[in-house]
């Protein structure tokens, strides 16, 4: 089976040192949260609670 593309990336990235998570979505807005689960909720509810000018965390 082959997954659709869709040509939407998203990007989460772990902070050294913390227990912080950033993550970028395809629309350029950023997030960050200690909580994997609470990120992907995030960045999967998009577009609401983004802001594209990155200012969303």
């Amino acid at each position: 089976m082959t997954a659709a593309r869709t040509g939407e990336v998203y990007r989460v990235d772990w902070l050294p040192g913390t227990d912080v998570l950033h993550g970028t979505c395809h629309c350029g807005a950023e997030h960050t949260a200690e909580d994997p689960v609470a990120m992907w909720a995030w960045m999967l509810a998009h577009p609401d609670g983004h802001d594209p000018r990155g200012n969303g965390s």
